[in-house]
């Protein structure tokens, strides 16, 4: 295998089909922009394990994906795609940074759900753009970013459902999607506690990375409790 890209949370690499990359979980948590970082021994395998079985559901849900199956206990064979540059988030309840930002109050419910696109741009802190911005930078046609923000609707109608089953509660959640060989698009880089905020909607118990971003609690104890939940539900 060879190299592809090292990112703060996954590896990514080429292998002999020319239509295909193995991903591999690292271990690491990283917060505020990768200032915060931390080794985490077992992480990545939870990761990998959520994020191929919440693959695995959307695709029975009609929501197509990059993933191929699980390898190892943290690797997984993907479609290669060419990533569009630009993370969607949706936000059904105020948290995180739009409640420095805009001052809403944590909590706040947005109905409909709110969507914001970002640059995905470590360097120039991964920035808050609309439309005009994506299309003038040419990371995506006016038509794909409409095709995101469909996709990211309807993810975030299956990713609620998946939660309540749970007896969880999906706050906001950051997606990115890629372009395939023949120009589809689809679901791409990983569906997992480390890109979604997910309460529990009776404690309030967090069951996400913000328990590493705020100090509250161990990430691998937490996200072995959402894997447990998940479990409980097959």
């Amino acid at each position: 295998m060879e190299l592809l890209y090292d990112g703060k949370s996954k590896r990514m690499f080429e292998i002999e089909d020319p239509f295909v990359l193995t991903v591999e979980y690292k271990d690491e948590v990283t917060a505020a922009d990768g200032r915060k970082r931390e080794e985490m021994p077992g992480k990545g395998r939870l990761i990998n394990i959520i994020t191929s079985e919440m693959f695995e559901k959307l695709e029975k849900m009609g929501i197509p994906s990059h993933f191929i199956e699980r390898t190892g206990d943290t690797t997984q064979l993907v479609r290669k795609v060419e990533i569009i540059p630009i993370e969607v988030v949706v936000r059904n309840l105020a948290a995180g940074n739009i409640t420095k930002r805009l001052g809403f109050k944590k909590g706040r419910e947005f109905a409909p759900p709110l969507l914001e696109i970002y640059l995905k741009d470590d360097a120039l802190g991964d920035p808050l753009i609309n439309r005009a911005h994506a299309i003038q930078m040419d990371l995506a046609t006016d038509k794909e970013i409409s095709e995101l923000k469909k996709r990211a609707h309807q993810l975030n109608v299956a990713l609620i459902d998946i939660m309540e089953e749970m007896g969880l509660q999906l706050v906001d959640f950051k997606v990115e999607f890629g372009r395939d060989t023949r120009g589809n698009i689809l679901l791409a880089d990983e569906i997992s506690p480390d890109t979604c905020r997910i309460w529990d909607p009776k404690t309030g118990e967090n069951f996400d990375k913000d328990v590493f971003r705020e100090g509250t609690g161990s990430v691998v104890d937490t996200y072995k409790k959402f894997y447990e939940k998940m479990e409980a539900t097959k």
